[in-house]
């Protein structure tokens, strides 16, 4: 479904319900660039008066895709920290975008980061808002994780290739293509903390133009 523009909430919601048990066997779904997608009450968990983490989904909601493995948001750009987290509770869920989002900030990250525990791929360039901050109290939730894509996340510093490296121990690939708060003696760092990484995108970093493949 991605670039449908002008797909909303609602309507996706009740698409959803209408594929008589299909959205339970659905392992993957691109909403990339649907810039009218936005959070409601419908994608959303709809149960009420449960103190349950992970409670049945009372209608049609994203929350009924139990096995979703691969989910891209890319450009959704109406969608906030608020709603991410209500929406993101897939604990199998494998691969995530949420590039482009410019209302994405460290409390998103920490959200999704509880919400979705198993990601081995994920993207979040152009997110300007993440910051060292939010890595140091997400980067623990994803021992799994193995692709990472920050390229032009413009607050991120070189502790946040510190936190990643601590944390994140089966990285093989990672992106920080124009970040220019990450100079190259952070990137070295990392690669010594993390020798098993076979490629680091680093074209513009500290001002430098170069990408280092072992």
């Amino acid at each position: 479904m991605a670039e449908c523009c002008l797909v909303r909430g609602r309507e996706l919601a009740q698409a959803l319900g209408s594929m008589h048990g299909a959205p339970s066997q659905l392992a993957s779904l691109s909403l990339a660039h649907c810039s009218s997608l936005k959070s409601r009450p419908e994608l959303e968990h709809q149960a009420s008066g449960t103190k349950d983490a992970c409670p049945e989904p009372q209608g049609p909601s994203l929350l009924m895709l139990r096995a979703l493995q691969e989910l891209d948001l890319t450009a959704c750009s109406k969608l906030t920290d608020a709603s991410l987290a209500k929406v993101l509770q897939f604990p199998q869920l494998r691969q995530l975008s949420l590039s482009l989002l410019p209302e994405f900030t460290d409390n998103g990250l920490v959200a999704v980061a509880r919400g979705c525990p198993s990601l081995e791929h994920l993207a979040l360039s152009h997110c300007s808002r993440l910051s060292d901050k939010g890595w140091a109290q997400a980067a623990s939730s994803w021992p799994r994780l193995q692709h990472l894509n920050l390229s032009s996340c413009s607050q991120l510093i070189e502790q946040t290739l510190d936190a990643i490296g601590q944390a994140c121990r089966q990285l093989r690939v990672l992106d920080v293509a124009t970040c220019p708060g990450i100079n190259m003696a952070a990137v070295r760092r990392f690669q010594a903390q993390l020798p098993q990484v076979s490629c680091v995108q680093s074209r513009f970093v500290g001002g430098a133009d170069l990408t280092l493949t072992l």
